[in-house]
């Protein structure tokens, strides 16, 4: 029988061994609870950048896990070849940059930070436009049935069904009222990343993607958060809200301590091979680790700290231990009460 996955690696084991030595990783942790823990710590690669039932989720009141050994199946177990070729710097196939580039995406789209950020873009809005929908397929139903006509049906994706209850009750004036119902959580997460990695990522372009270097004397980190979408217009004026499709937005992401897949989207960069000089190599390193949301690894102890400082807060450290402690329980009781309320969901 297969291993149920409860460590979900968000940052996968082939990846970050480029940075390992004797299958362990110096780790430097950006929120500590005190100053005593020390600056750098090894860590076994089973034993870092997961959280536990990350992407497990409920199917009636059965778990699955189902998530995690699709991306390994669909994104990581593709890409692994194509890694070892980039860091031997041998020649790639088409379809080795293919395997590389959905890495690249599945990467984005996986960490608890775009998990943060995807809960608080959806509190923001998505009551407005569930409110906006349900209104549009009313209005559509009624001139539907003023017609005699029927609305043309749509199939279904069997394999990511939206988390939704759906519910019509009457009033007391003999009309009905329609209500939907879903939840800011792991399953709407895990069904925003499926669609994406499902249909999105077909129109991602495959054109003037490259390997560049590190200069000697220098490395690449890589952290919890390697992929970086970055906005660019000088070495003091940037950030971090760059598109998959958006122009000029350069896309990083550390392959090794040596080796970084870089694209600017819509135009040329530099030819495969190229060996960064010293001031952009090190504004590269600075942007990588600036992209940290929790852990910054290095193949050897360094400088990190002069470029993002610990956060040393006991309340702060607690409180988001305990937010992971509580989360799979929390998020499997909110998605078995929608699911009692709708076989679909």
């Amino acid at each position: 029988m297969r291993q149920f996955h409860r460590d979900n690696h968000y940052v996968p084991q082939l990846y970050l061994k480029q940075w390992s030595t004797d299958g362990n990783i110096l780790t430097y942790r950006l929120l500590v609870p005190h100053e005593n823990v020390p600056m750098w710590k090894e860590h076994s690669l089973r034993g870092i950048a997961f959280h536990q039932h990350l992407y497990t989720y409920l199917v009636g009141q059965e778990e699955t896990d189902e998530f995690e050994h699709w991306l390994g199946q669909e994104f990581e177990h593709p890409a692994e070849e194509a890694i070892g070729l980039v860091v031997n710097d041998k020649r790639m196939s088409p379809e080795h940059w293919r395997a590389l580039i959905r890495f690249a995406v599945a990467q984005d789209v996986r960490t608890p930070a775009n998990l943060s950020a995807f809960l608080a873009r959806q509190r923001e809005s998505l009551q407005a436009l569930m409110n906006k929908t349900l209104k549009d397929s009313a209005r559509s139903l009624e001139e539907a049935a003023k017609a005699g006509s029927r609305l043309p049906k749509q199939e279904a994706d069997s394999s990511n069904i939206f988390p939704l209850h759906v519910s019509i009750a009457k009033t007391s004036d003999g009309n009905g009222a329609i209500q939907a119902r879903t939840i800011v959580g792991r399953k709407l997460w895990l069904w925003s990343v499926r669609h994406l990695l499902t249909n999105t990522i077909k129109k991602i372009t495959h054109d003037n993607w490259t390997i560049v270097h590190a200069p000697a004397g220098m490395s690449w980190p890589t952290t919890d958060n390697p992929v970086i979408k970055l906005n660019f217009h000088d070495a003091n004026n940037y950030d971090f809200n760059g598109g998959w499709g958006a122009p000029k937005c350069d896309i990083f992401l550390p392959l090794s301590p040596k080796h970084l897949l870089h694209n600017t989207i819509g135009q040329r960069s530099w030819p495969r091979g190229t060996i960064l000089d010293k001031p952009q190599a090190t504004l590269t390193r600075k942007i990588i680790i600036e992209h940290a949301d929790r852990y910054v690894f290095e193949k050897k102890r360094s400088d990190v700290h002069l470029v993002r400082p610990r956060v040393i807060s006991l309340e702060g450290y607690k409180k988001e231990r305990d937010a992971w402690e509580n989360w799979h329980r929390e998020q499997s009781e909110a998605e078995s009460n929608l699911s009692r309320r709708s076989p679909s969901a």
